[in-house]
């Protein structure tokens, strides 16, 4: 007999169903959301467990790994495919998406979410820390340009160093009364913002697939650790030309009138999509040096314009990057057409 079971995980408690290999529910329990408690408990069903499902969330990866450590087959499932079960369940209920999930395990009805390795759920952690405190200086910036702009004075581009000695050179006294608690914090951000960013250059200098990913025009050091953290292993890729999907850079299939005709899907790791389409509008724009890459982005850019080719290179990045890493290369440029070198 084989038995399977489902664990629908909330932040405190944990739903359990254990279920036969014809359907029949064996066992329901709870407990709590952590590894220890949840091995105890299923250890004391004393069942053979063939498969164990958890939905992804937050809490998956920490659980996942305690539970696989101990031996037991925990199977992390895409959250989409399993909302679908658990609809056809009549209340939701958290017994009842447990109840769901035991009867995903049975059926094999489900796709597996790789559940990446500690170290690069790290680094993701500190990129997505780095990525917030950026925004959140934007955004006190943005205020303080609109206060400003109330009293007619407009401060223009200066850099981000350079913004509160720029805003104390033009604001009047009223106006300064209200905008220095705004530097002040500014001021303890941009310290912060400065020390996330040494701790990713540390850790891309000693990551060699980093430093070999950065051979690639418009790739830099945040790029570069938001491919390797999301990708985590070039083998569960068959093919390169996947990794544009995974990472939401093609084009999504058109449902009614829900999307417009080559709009792409935005599935999958939002922070390295943004960061590969970083990285093409720095090789279509500020990159010099010629290459077979630069030269196709900007022949789509004089055909469909430069939004277009930002989306075409970030994919193309992306898939180039990846088999960089699978074969251990370095970027190759190309050869430059003889009419254009001379």
């Amino acid at each position: 007999m084989k038995y399977f079971a489902g664990l629908d995980v909330s932040l405190e408690e944990t739903a359990i169903c254990v279920v036969e290999e014809s359907g029949r529910i064996v066992k329901e329990m709870r407990a709590a959301s952590e590894p220890e408690a949840l091995i105890k408990a299923l250890r004391k069903v004393g069942l053979p467990l063939e498969r164990l499902g958890l939905e992804a969330c937050s809490l998956t990866a920490w659980l996942h790994d305690g539970l696989r450590a101990e031996g037991l087959p925990a199977i992390c499932i895409e959250t989409r495919q399993a909302n679908a079960a658990m609809k056809t369940m009549p209340n939701k209920t958290d017994r009842n998406d447990a109840r769901a999930l035991a009867q995903i395990m049975r059926t094999g009805w489900y796709r597996q979410v790789h559940v990446k390795s500690r170290q690069c759920r790290l680094w993701r952690a500190l990129l997505v820390a780095r990525r917030t405190v950026l925004n959140e200086m934007r955004s006190i910036e943005n205020v303080a340009r609109a206060m400003l702009r109330e009293t007619g004075v407009k401060l223009g581009t200066p850099s981000r160093t350079a913004f509160a000695d720029r805003v104390r050179e033009l604001a009047g006294t009223e106006v300064m009364a209200m905008v220095e608690p705004l530097l002040a914090i500014l001021s303890v951000m941009l310290k912060e913002f400065a020390r996330l960013t040494k701790q990713v250059l540390d850790i891309v200098r000693k990551e060699e697939v980093c430093r070999r990913l950065m051979s690639a025009p418009g790739v830099g050091p945040i790029t570069a650790l938001a491919f390797r953290a999301t990708v985590d292993r070039p083998e569960r890729f068959g093919s390169s030309r996947t990794v544009g999907a995974h990472l939401g850079l093609t084009p999504a299939l058109s449902v009614g009138r829900d999307r417009r005709p080559g709009q792409v899907s935005r599935c999958g790791d939002e922070l390295a999509r943004t960061a590969l389409y970083e990285a093409a509008h720095s090789l279509l724009v500020r990159s010099k040096k010629w290459s077979s890459l630069r030269a196709w982005g900007m022949n789509i850019a004089r055909r469909r314009g430069m939004a277009r080719a930002r989306v075409a290179v970030a994919r193309k990045l992306g898939v180039i990057l990846h088999r960089m890493w699978a074969d251990a290369t370095e970027f190759r440029f190309g050869k430059e057409p003889a009419a254009l070198a001379a």
